[in-house]
């Protein structure tokens, strides 16, 4: 899938992970402005090479305080002098049953999967609102449509990612604003090849095709779609 994003400018939070990277190096391929905001201090040298001399990286950043994410948004749309799109992509993922499990993971999946999108998203609003326009895709779970054994806390926050997706698009369907969410199986990063290792690699999502379908709904040519949780679940 091949889209033009020529100029526009994106942000793009947990830019400096597999899927993040992915998604940042296919945006500044199609002729994006990107900002890579990732709460890891350093961005990978050749990720910032690779999107250009225009790429600015934003480290250190804690999207779970919505100080910090108004600061570091507010700061990437100073630099791009706009904002047209923004990409939560920040995110973590924790298996445990209930039973044996630690409750803190619950907390700590709900800050990490959900507030990070709510303090990004509340934080772009002002400039999508001054740009007419804009786009804001989040990373949901197929998986909480319909949650496994040990997948409670994940699924849980994924389905209130769903349910802000939902909420925020009807928000914001009359400013010309369109707010989506991608919902993947397993996808194939080195972290999810560790701890699978017997798993038939090949029918994941790679990060490069679940980029492909996240610039797809920050194009121009999305902008009848709102509301919408795509699953994108490869052979899975």
């Amino acid at each position: 899938m091949t889209v033009n994003l020529c100029s526009t400018a994106i942000i793009i939070t947990g830019a400096f992970g597999s899927l993040g990277a992915a998604t940042a190096r296919a945006a500044a391929q199609a002729g994006a402005r990107v900002t890579l905001v990732d709460r890891a201090a350093e961005a990978p040298r050749d990720l910032v090479e690779d999107c250009g001399p225009e790429a600015i990286a934003i480290g250190g950043v804690d999207l779970t305080n919505a100080s910090d994410a108004a600061q570091a948004v507010d700061r990437a749309c100073h630099r791009m002098q706009g904002l047209d799109a923004l990409i939560n992509i920040a995110g973590a993922f924790r298996w445990q049953t209930l039973a044996d499990g630690d409750l803190d993971t619950w907390d700590l999946l709900f800050a990490i999967n959900v507030k990070t999108a709510v303090n990004a998203s509340r934080a772009a609003l002002p400039h999508l609102r001054r740009r007419g326009s804009g786009r804001i895709i989040n990373v949901g779970a197929n998986a909480a449509l319909k949650a496994g054994a040990g997948m409670g806390a994940y699924a849980a926050s994924k389905a209130a990612v769903h349910a802000l997706t939902q909420s925020l698009a009807e928000e914001v369907k009359s400013e010309n604003i369109t707010v989506n969410a991608v919902l993947p199986s397993i996808i194939d990063t080195p972290a999810n090849r560790a701890d699978m290792p017997r798993a038939d690699f090949s029918t994941w999502v790679t990060p490069q095709s679940l980029a492909s379908v996240i610039l797809f709904l920050a194009s121009a040519g999305a902008q009848a779609i709102t509301g919408t949780l795509l699953p994108v679940t490869g052979r899975v």
